[in-house]
């Protein structure tokens, strides 16, 4: 049965790239083994991370909606989260960096659905519920980072990936697949660790996506604030970790001041993080981001920025002084004494001015590529987009007049000018040619029997980014990962468990039982005699209502169990201490 879908205004003015993404909430998927990790992992949090964890998470808790007891309704959160001009959507796992900044960017939290398994319960690599809701969604309460998550969205869909980056997120998400899946073979498994550590010591030069990916992982998701001698947690991936949330206050995790060399700071998304980097306040962070920025070549622009869209192989935008904006498959750029002279697409590509698409001069019109030089006349100081109608009539850039305009560089255009198009402040953006050749050297760029020569006008590229300029311009609903995410295994004696699982939080919740608490626990220690939690939630459930001799069974076969399975000893003993102010073990 699909999930209701309660939108939210947010939500409906995403574009269509990103609505791809999203998935239903089944919340009947939900089962009662999984609603029974959720209440471990939240009881266990807050009563930990109210001691040190920043005050915005127990206050975001709150204003979240989120409850202890009870894994949420996205739907019930969105009603909430519109409080705080937020809302969230789920989606299926993993999804590209460049899409999951870009919802940030909306303010839309991205909730990967699905939860982890009683077995991962300490620590998955796979997003989950636990971690994007009960993690990131507490603290974008707090008005000040809420911004710093936006504005870092904003920033981080613009930047440029490499050709590598594609393929190491899908090598990570299919690792995380993998890892958080039941039953999965060692060798499946090592063969996708592999294939990571293969791409980790081979991705080249790091990317701007690479980089802001970094910054991300140590703020976002890995961070601490306040000092290093006394650090408070807001990362998400720490917050939604009993176990790592606990290991990373100890000393045998290096406390690093945050600043921008954390872009080149790499992490291994599959094991526990070695060393965390410290923000003072959040203000800090949004400072950090800013001179991130301004390094990018989303300001900078330049010659630089086209090879790296070139050197991407994936779908960029250049956006001249004029402010036109061409956006396509950069494959080519010719240059001259450090600058670009000549810029060329390849395949569909589309011209816009301050993100609108211009009238007839979409995909359709330029299906082939496009070509313009860029930059001054050779010889002439004034650019063509500084010239008065007077400068314009003087170097016969005239409608109807012939002309050839020898660009530094040595590209030369020689045509007729049918028309040409302007800006708000009447510079020049564009103009039109007919019976047009434009060559470089010996090399024809263009030639009239090609058709209409559109040149775009601009003295310099002021700026370069991942995505289309105008998100209308290019189909772009074509994401099909490579790796779908496993769902849990069901089989009769799995069946029976979640059924025992259901009857306790029935008794516990006051509803009627076919089981007594006796029954059940008999039952689950004869059938399923490695299953720690359901038997926590048996002896919580006798501290409740003074059931002392069932108290004390539950007990004792707690015992046994953690000499049994001394991996999972800890977590018994925490589970205890949440309900016992003195537990003797």
């Amino acid at each position: 049965m699909e999930a209701h879908f309660e939108s939210n205004p947010l939500i409906d003015r995403l574009p269509k790239h990103l609505k791809q993404f999203i998935k239903p909430q089944d919340y009947d998927d939900y089962t009662p083994i999984n609603q029974a990790v959720w209440r471990y992992v939240m009881r266990k949090n807050v009563d930990y991370l109210s001691k040190v964890a920043h005050e915005s998470y127990l206050e975001g808790l709150k204003k979240t909606g989120l409850e202890i007891d009870n894994i949420p309704n996205m739907y019930g959160m969105n009603r909430i989260l519109k409080e705080i001009g937020w809302a969230a959507v789920a989606v299926d796992g993993f999804i590209p960096p460049n899409a999951f900044m870009e919802f940030q960017a909306y303010n839309v939290l991205v909730i990967a659905s699905d939860i982890r398994q009683l077995e991962h319960i300490e620590y998955t690599p796979a997003p989950d519920i636990i971690h994007e809701g009960a993690g990131h969604a507490p603290i974008i309460a707090n008005p000040e980072y809420a911004e710093y998550l936006r504005r870092f969205g904003e920033i981080g869909c613009k930047a440029i990936s490499s050709a590598r980056d594609y393929e190491m997120y899908e090598a990570i998400r299919l690792l995380s697949i993998l890892k958080e899946a039941e039953d999965t073979p060692e060798e499946d498994i090592k063969k996708a660790e592999e294939q990571v550590d293969f791409l980790q010591n081979n991705m080249g030069e790091l990317s701007e996506m690479a980089q802001i990916r970094n910054l991300h992982w140590w703020t976002v998701e890995y961070g601490l604030i306040g000092t290093v001698e006394n650090p408070k947690i807001y990362g998400a991936g720490l917050l939604s970790s009993i176990g790592e949330s606990a290991w990373c206050m100890t000393d045998e995790v290096t406390k690093i001041p945050y600043d921008i060399s954390a872009i080149n700071q790499s992490f291994d998304i599959t094991k526990p993080q070695p060393q965390l980097y410290v923000t003072p306040d959040f203000a800090h962070l949004s400072l950090v981001l800013e001179e991130f920025a301004n390094s990018m070549a989303l300001r900078t622009g330049g010659l630089s920025g086209i090879k790296k869209l070139i050197d991407s192989k994936s779908l960029g935008t250049i956006e001249l002084s004029t402010g036109i904006q061409i956006s396509g498959l950069f494959t080519n750029v010719i240059e001259n004494e450090g600058k670009p002279v000549y810029v060329q697409t390849t395949g569909k590509t589309a011209l816009s001015y301050r993100e609108k698409e211009l009238v007839g001069h979409g995909t359709e019109y330029h299906a082939e590529g496009f070509g313009s030089p860029i930059g001054k006349l050779k010889g002439i100081n004034l650019a063509i987009e500084d010239m008065s109608p007077r400068d314009l009539r003087a170097y016969d850039i005239y409608e109807a007049e012939k002309v050839t305009l020898e660009f530094e560089g040595d590209i030369i255009v020689s045509g007729e000018i049918i028309t040409g198009s302007r800006n708000l402040q009447g510079e020049i953006l564009l103009i039109k040619f007919k019976n047009c050749t434009v060559t470089h050297k010996d090399t024809v760029l263009f030639q009239p029997e090609w058709g209409i020569y559109d040149m775009v006008v601009g003295k310099k590229v002021i700026s370069a980014f991942s995505g289309a300029a105008d998100v209308n311009s290019f189909d772009m609903i074509t994401h099909v990962p490579s790796s779908k995410t496993i769902k849990a295994k069901k089989s009769p004696e799995k069946e029976e468990l979640e059924g025992l699982y259901l009857n306790i939080r029935n008794l516990r919740d006051g509803k009627q039982v076919v089981l007594s608490a006796e029954k059940t626990f008999e039952i689950l220690k004869n059938n399923h005699p490695k299953d720690w939690l359901l038997s926590l939630e048996i002896a919580e459930l006798c501290d409740s209502t003074n059931n002392a001799e069932l108290f004390n069974q539950v007990l004792i076969h707690l015992e046994k169990v953690k000499q049994a399975r001394p991996e999972i000893a800890h977590l018994i003993s925490g589970g205890l201490e949440l309900f016992m102010e003195k537990v003797i073990l």
